[in-house]
């Protein structure tokens, strides 16, 4: 059984929407043998990048950046899991008022550090959340999750 961690952080709901989004992807009735631990940035922590076999990050862009939580979550994590944790395979989604290069740039600066390798093309949403962009999350979270359970990550 693989693990698949999804954390995220929404405060106006669109980046909950994609989460919800990436979750169903993940979670698909085909994937028998990915189990996806789903939590919000405030309540995920060590254990659960101890746990995880590959991980999926949503943050909305605040001021050009990701969101304070992820942050929050980046730092309280890094020393904990340092030199405990094999390299995972991530991906990113980000809701986005500008183009949410800020965001994905300071995630990927700092996931390097931990280690984590950018597996899937990051989804940045511009905007209002629409039903293409959940599909699109939807996809993400399948691709992510059938890599694991095929062993391709």
């Amino acid at each position: 059984m693989k693990h698949l961690l999804i954390v995220y952080h929404t405060q106006t709901g669109n980046t909950g929407q994609l989460a919800e989004a990436v979750r169903a992807g993940a979670g698909d009735e085909l994937l028998t043998d990915v189990e996806v631990r789903f939590l919000t940035a405030a309540e995920a922590g060590p254990e659960d990048l101890l746990w995880a076999n590959g991980l999926l990050l949503g943050t909305p862009e605040n001021f050009g950046y990701m969101s304070g939580a992820m942050k929050d979550f980046l730092d309280r994590t890094f020393y904990p899991v340092e030199g405990r944790i094999l390299p995972l395979p991530y991906a990113v989604f980000i809701s986005a008022g500008n183009d949410g290069s800020g965001a994905l740039r300071a995630i990927r600066r700092i996931a390097g550090g931990y280690p984590f390798n950018e597996v899937q093309e990051p989804l940045i949403v511009q905007g209002e959340v629409r039903q293409e962009h959940l599909v699109q999350a939807r996809e993400l979270g399948m691709s992510l999750a059938a890599g694991l359970e095929a062993g391709i990550y």
